[in-house]
């Protein structure tokens, strides 16, 4: 399915305009939701009431915004007053300024986005993409969207222009509010520890080698529940207590670099759970599950050992 683009906006690049269009960058994983129902099976209904007596439902078509500016006190707003205080999404990207790209903090990284050229906007799109590389800068920018200013990074890609907005200094904490107390390493831990660095390097970041074992796991468990089985819980690697324990950390680090990263990688995900056939290839996308009757009393019912259709 093509990528649809979520705006049409214009890229302010000195006196260039680039015409460019907004796509979204990332898509968000489904999660895994567990229902709230009856004991009897039945799904529960949310609904506000009234803080006055705790018991008056109020739909939604009756209900306004209020901003409390003192305790219990609020200014009420009706719908086009919200409207008229949003201020208006502008069109245009405006660049302030190019810095080395490594000077942006991946801390201050917020959403992103990707930008592509819209008509007659390819040449000065692929020209910014060319100055910027060569350059080794991004741009910073000014945009407003949806009511808020942002401040953004357009950086280059190798395969076009990467918009991201960024945190405002207020947004993002400081670790010297944690009053870390920092040690100073013996030689020895330093190079046993480079050594670990050395081993289990790689050149690159490839983010297909990792998935959610998590979640996988999770399902595996699922699944089994559909097919009656009952889920008992394993432990995690790692788990076990280790909190106010003295470590000898040169041991730790010497029987750290004789572990062998190839038969590490071959180790089952710690947690993996084993539920017969109805899971051996629970790590794949399965659909058309046939789920247990429904009855009155949701108790595990004896079903073919077959998955869980999954969305």
């Amino acid at each position: 399915m093509a990528a649809r683009s979520i705006a049409s906006l214009s890229l302010s690049f000195g006196l260039v305009s680039i015409p460019v269009k907004l796509y979204s960058a990332t898509e968000s994983s489904e999660t895994i939701r567990f229902n709230l129902l009856t004991k009897d099976g039945s799904r529960v209904k949310q609904q506000y009431v009234s803080e006055k007596d705790m018991k008056t439902v109020v739909p939604r078509s009756e209900m306004i915004k209020g901003y409390e500016f003192e305790k219990d006190q609020y200014v009420l707003f009706q719908p086009e007053e919200l409207k008229a205080l949003e201020e208006d999404a502008s069109h245009v990207i405006d660049i302030v300024a190019f810095i080395p790209e490594k000077e942006v903090d991946p801390l201050y990284y917020d959403k992103a986005y990707f930008l592509a050229p819209d008509k007659r906007g390819g040449k000065p799109y692929s020209l910014l993409r060319a100055a910027m590389r060569e350059s080794g800068r991004c741009a910073l920018a000014k945009w407003a969207w949806k009511g808020k200013q942002y401040v953004v990074q357009v950086r280059a890609a190798e395969d076009g222009l990467v918009l991201q907005q960024l945190l405002y200094a207020n947004e993002v904490r400081s670790l010297e509010d944690l009053d870390i107390e920092l040690t100073e390493p013996t030689p020895a831990e330093l190079k046993l520890a480079l050594q670990l660095i050395d081993q289990i390097s790689q050149d690159s970041y490839d983010p297909t080698m990792f998935e959610d074992e998590e979640k996988r796991r999770i399902l595996a468990a699922i699944d089994a529940k559909i097919a009656g089985q009952e889920v008992v819980a394993s432990p995690h690697a790692g788990s076990e207590e280790t909190g106010g324990q003295v470590i000898d950390l040169t041991a730790a680090l010497m029987a750290s670099l004789k572990r062998s990263p190839a038969s590490a990688a071959k180790s089952p995900p710690a947690g993996k759970i084993a539920t017969g056939d109805n899971v051996s290839a629970m790590g794949k996308e399965r659909k058309g599950a046939r789920r247990a009757p429904k009855t009155d009393v949701v108790e595990p019912v004896a079903a073919p050992a077959r998955s869980r259709a999954r969305k």
